[in-house]
């Protein structure tokens, strides 16, 4: 993947995320804008038609459909709502969030939550 270089500067996340989705494109840009100068230091890489580089990295494809992968500045692949915790952690307005998110009490029932909602989407789309 062309842009998995900047993966490597000191403090970047990479993020893989499906820009074939409406709502995933969405939730990128809300994110950059609530980032700010902080979202310069997360690289952003379209997983549409990447199979093969996916594999590359150590991702399977059919998972990076149904769930968000974050590789963090160390080079460790974080997946589902462990790669949201790394994300959103790094936006002040967004901490608490992260936090909320990975509550005991909490984690396992959003975890449903968003495999549903992802099921929907990828179905709805023709991709499920």
């Amino acid at each position: 993947m062309s842009d998995s270089d900047q993966a490597g500067e000191t403090g970047k996340l990479t993020v893989y995320y499906d820009g074939a989705c409406p709502s995933c494109v969405r939730d990128r840009d809300l994110y950059e804008k609530l980032a700010g100068q902080g979202g310069e230091s997360v690289c952003w890489l379209d997983i549409t038609g990447r199979e093969q580089a996916l594999e590359q990295e150590g991702i399977d494809p059919h998972k990076a459909l149904h769930e968000l992968h974050v590789r963090d500045e160390q080079g460790r692949l974080k997946s589902e709502l462990d790669a949201y915790i790394l994300l959103l952690g790094r936006v002040a307005l967004l901490k608490p969030l992260a936090w909320l998110i990975g509550l005991p009490v909490i984690r396992p029932w959003l975890s449903g939550v968003y495999q549903r909602m992802v099921e929907r989407r990828l179905s709805r789309s023709g991709r499920g």
